[in-house]
């Protein structure tokens, strides 16, 4: 089966993530959408959140709500030893689950900073990313300047609708005291 892994903290999990999930589960591209809470993001320390778990209750619960949607929640991250590298956490799957194929789905902005994330050679060589469009990316002009740099490299760009809501917005009007329930999943 051909897997979409769409990992994050999820902090929280909202309408743009929701849209995310329902694109990848219905392109017909994927058998079906893993969605991996990731206890801690590296490149994000310092963060205050809700724990890991909390996280995950959180999306089982959100996801359970669109049955139609092939997503599986996952928490194979929570269960691993930190740093929580996205490469360690696609080999866990590939190990757990040979059968399957994985391919890492991102945003354009993860995209952009890609070079930070630890093995990312491998990740865009054996497993690939498929990549969602955010506003303010020129996400040919971001895949072509990696593909200069390894032809092999396997990046696909999605047809999707962009999100224009992030995680942090959320938080950030939340704690100004505004009512953000509406772009909650």
């Amino acid at each position: 089966m051909r897997i979409a892994v769409y990992s994050g903290t999820f902090n929280p999990l909202h309408k743009g993530h929701l849209a995310i999930m329902e694109y990848f589960s219905k392109s017909g591209s994927f058998d079906g959408v893993y969605l991996i809470v990731s206890p801690l993001n590296p490149l994000k320390s310092g963060q205050s959140q809700p724990s890991g778990q909390e996280r995950y209750r959180a999306a089982l619960e959100a996801v359970g709500r669109y049955p139609e949607l092939r997503v599986k929640v996952d928490d194979i991250e929570l269960g691993m030893a930190p740093p929580h590298y996205t490469v360690k956490t696609l080999d866990a799957l590939r190990s757990r689950e040979p059968g399957n194929e994985f391919t890492l789905v991102i945003g354009a902005d993860n995209l952009e900073n890609i070079r930070r994330w630890r093995d990312y050679q491998r990740i865009l060589r054996e497993f690939g990313v498929v990549v969602y469009p955010r506003q303010g990316v020129d996400l040919p002009l971001v895949r072509e300047d990696l593909l200069n740099e390894c032809p092999d490299y396997k990046i696909q760009l999605a047809d999707a609708p962009t999100v224009d809501i992030s995680s942090t917005e959320i938080r950030q009007g939340e704690a100004e005291g505004k009512d953000m329930s509406s772009s909650r999943m």
